[in-house]
């Protein structure tokens, strides 16, 4: 990179930021902003706000850095409406996940014995539910919102870590709803969800992707039932005395099955391969797919007819997978498959986030401080994605933020002439060792 380039894409950053001032209120916050975002992007190991302080051009008081994330009046929800708003990619994919921090302790917001995915078992640890646009091969991070257990809705608790009195408890499901809704509603146009089991077995969530429209791709649990294809509805004779009877039933003689029942009777499965972006490994599964109606409460309320996608995995040992997929009836196969496999931009964005900005090192207590620092890491997060757009597609991650850090670290020895002088005398010395 030239001289001239890293000064364009220092100013562009800038520029970035610049789109963000009407979110806070004072000059002091737009410095302790700038600076948090630089912090993100240096070269340390733990993006607690002690080490990112340290790296950062005009440090300030450590007091003032943490009481901008952690005390300041200033509004998370605003800054995302501001991102959604400003975000350059209009339309695509929307991944919802709940992922998991582990913790140690039993302090920080949020934090209770539930299933953490990071290690796969019930653990300490925080939860939050994403949301995250997939487009064109890349994921944008659009949406956070921590779950928060009963225990943490106490008035002790909410004392404890500043949980307001108007938050109240909200079902993972529901916020990855609350989260469609913001979407949209900033502009977005949501072509297709995608989400594990977690948010997939649960009937209410899926209704509400039927009623706006959406088509998706979920991940399902073997045990949920289904109906081969449209089972008859019959109404059932009025009664003599009463109001006549409108509302249609399933015979009683035509029972839902298993979806595992029903993909373990199957003897034709067919390989599908398929790339996640051009030019990516090819991925390849034995998968079947059926129409069917799922038949969670069948007997007061028939679920819309969609597709049950089964895969199985070519190992020794193939595991099978489950999904409903809510696309028209003539889709193929392999349209199924590729459509719910573009939820594996999810895993490579969590990995990102947490190795290369830190998304899971924060250390405070409180809920305010917890939503800060999880809207300017998508802010941060998104920057760098957008410039990995403009600059070269087969740019990585870690590589543009080294790029950026290094931008950062000549622009750090720019604002601290010491340094400079130091570096003079250190070259005298000679290593014997």
């Amino acid at each position: 990179m030239t001289d001239a380039q890293a000064r364009r894409q220092l100013q562009r950053l800038m520029t970035w930021l610049e789109q963000f001032k009407v979110c806070f209120g004072r000059r002091a916050q737009l410095l302790a902003l700038r600076r948090y975002v630089q912090g993100l992007l240096s070269d340390s190991a733990r993006k607690s706000m002690e080490a990112m302080l340290a790296r950062v051009t005009d440090p300030g008081s450590y007091q003032a850095f943490q009481y901008f994330i952690s005390d300041a009046k200033w509004d998370a929800d605003r800054v995302w409406r501001r991102l959604r708003e400003v975000l350059p990619v209009r339309e695509g994919m929307v991944i919802i996940d709940g992922t998991s921090f582990p913790k140690q302790g039993e302090a920080s917001v949020g934090v209770a014995r539930q299933y953490c995915g990071a290690l796969g078992k019930i653990a300490n640890c925080q939860v939050a539910v994403t949301a995250a646009l997939w487009h064109r091969a890349r994921a944008y991070l659009v949406g956070a919102q921590l779950y928060l257990p009963e225990a943490w809705l106490t008035p002790a608790a909410r004392d404890r870590a500043k949980v307001p009195s108007t938050t109240t408890f909200q079902e993972k499901w529901r916020q990855a709803v609350a989260l469609l809704h913001d979407i949209r509603r900033d502009g977005v146009r949501i072509t297709g969800v995608l989400a594990d089991a977690e948010f997939g077995d649960t009937t209410a969530f899926r209704a509400v992707l039927h009623a706006g429209e959406i088509p998706y791709a979920v991940g399902i649990s073997s045990h949920l039932t289904v109906f081969r294809g449209r089972p008859p509805v019959t109404v059932p004779p009025s009664p003599a005395v009463g109001r006549p009877r409108t509302r249609g039933r399933v015979p009683t003689h035509i029972r839902p099955e298993a979806v595992a029942a029903i993909a373990g009777r199957q003897r034709r499965w067919t390989t599908v391969s398929w790339r996640n972006t051009p030019g990516a490994p090819a991925w390849t599964v034995r998968a079947m797919a059926l129409r069917v109606t799922p038949a969670h409460d069948w007997q007061r309320t028939l679920a819309p007819e969609i597709w049950l996608l089964c895969e199985r995995d070519t190992g020794r040992t193939p595991r099978t997978k489950y999904f409903f997929v809510h696309l028209p009836a003539t889709a193929s196969l392999k349209q199924l498959v590729t459509f719910a496999h573009q939820r594996w931009a999810i895993e490579q964005q969590y990995q990102e986030l947490k190795t290369e900005l830190g998304f899971d090192h924060f250390e405070g207590r409180s809920l305010p401080g917890w939503q800060h620092h999880a809207v300017l890491t998508a802010l941060t997060y998104n920057f760098l994605q957008i410039e990995r757009a403009r600059r070269h597609p087969t740019l990585t991650f870690p590589q543009l933020r080294a790029i950026v850090q290094e931008i950062f670290t000549a622009y750090l020895f720019a604002q601290q002439p010491r340094y400079l002088r130091r570096i003079e005398a250190l070259k005298g010395v000679q290593l014997r060792i």
